[in-house]
């Protein structure tokens, strides 16, 4: 038994070590990568909010557009001089 969840504790561990080398990531993935929960994810899906690709019936996220998404989704600090200003 202790073997046993050692193999999966293994698993998950490679699993995220290979994260980094996938083009296409599953939606438990893409919730890893983001750190959003599997419901956002399948969320942002359905309102067409976070790229995706259709394979099939899969629903794949390409990682090279969710790196792309997070950049254009980040909210950067306003400076001194622009908050001074308002």
């Amino acid at each position: 038994m202790i073997t046993d969840i050692r193999k999966k504790q293994t698993k998950r561990v490679a699993s995220r070590e290979n994260l980094h080398d996938q083009r296409l990531l599953n939606i438990k993935e893409t919730a890893a990568y983001t750190g959003l929960s599997v419901h956002t994810i399948y969320t942002m899906v359905s309102q067409r909010r976070i790229p995706y690709v259709k394979v099939g019936r899969l629903t794949k996220f390409d990682r090279t557009l969710l790196d792309k998404w997070l950049r254009d989704h980040t909210v950067l600090p306003m400076s001194r001089v622009m908050s001074r200003t308002s």
